[in-house]
């Protein structure tokens, strides 16, 4: 993964919110690099998960952080209902 710095010039709303590309990485990186090619709904939980927790300083506080456990909790409970299969 490429190290990158973003400059306070390339803030874009949409391709790259400031929330999301503090520091030397940006958000969507980190959770490509953690997912892989994982899919599906777990993938889905976590990578929510991801985001609310790389932005919870910079943008909503304490309600990204209770956003990310929500989804964390939603991928925990299907985990357990699929017995905890790696692939499920």
């Amino acid at each position: 993964m490429p190290v990158m710095t973003i400059k306070p010039g390339d803030h874009d709303p949409v391709r790259k919110p400031g929330h999301y590309t503090y520091g030397r990485y940006e958000c969507i990186d980190i959770i490509e690099d953690i997912l892989g090619d994982a899919s599906g709904p777990e993938a889905f939980l976590i990578g929510n998960a991801i985001k609310y927790l790389w932005r919870f300083r910079h943008k909503n506080g304490t309600e990204d952080l209770e956003k990310a456990r929500w989804y964390l909790d939603r991928a925990i409970a299907r985990r357990r209902a699929t017995a905890e299969k790696p692939d499920a």
